[in-house]
């Protein structure tokens, strides 16, 4: 039976870690051990952007994991539209490689609007076999009640 659990996250540096934690004792909840890694990290990454270039002035961010029989969806909540941008660094370069870590290491991910204001960046992780159905399939409407991110 699916699951769901989500947390809101203040625009502070230290949300990153505490996203990170939240996602690692969810996971631990629900006895996940394959792509544990691959999901903190992303969680790590994904927080990151939405603390450095999706949160407005005053707003913070959400995460929310949910889980099935074979897959972890992951999403960030943030409260500006501004449509993130995968990036090719250079060796030298000290940032831009989030989305890039995200899409190598999520089976999907993809960014939607939010209504009233913002947008999800989603990715999700097979758990179990070749032949799953993801949570939601990319491009698909799902439950999209409202969720305050302030």
């Amino acid at each position: 039976m699916p699951e769901s659990l989500q947390q809101f996250f203040e625009a502070r540096r230290q949300s990153v870690r505490k996203a990170r934690e939240f996602a690692t004792r969810a996971l631990d909840g629900w006895g996940l051990t394959s792509r544990t890694e691959d999901i903190r990290l992303c969680v790590s990454e994904l927080a990151t952007n939405a603390l450095l270039h999706g949160t407005a002035r005053g707003h913070g961010f959400l995460v929310r994991l949910d889980i099935d029989d074979n897959c972890v969806r992951l999403e960030v909540h943030d409260s500006r539209r501004q449509q993130p941008v995968v990036r090719e660094p250079t060796a030298t370069d000290i940032s831009g490689r989030g989305l890039t870590l995200v899409a190598a290491l999520s089976d999907e991910w993809g960014v939607r609007d939010r209504t009233p204001l913002g947008k999800v960046i989603w990715s999700y992780f097979k758990t179990a076999g070749d032949d799953t159905t993801p949570i939601s399939p990319p491009g698909s409407d799902r439950d999209d009640r409202p969720v305050e991110v302030r």
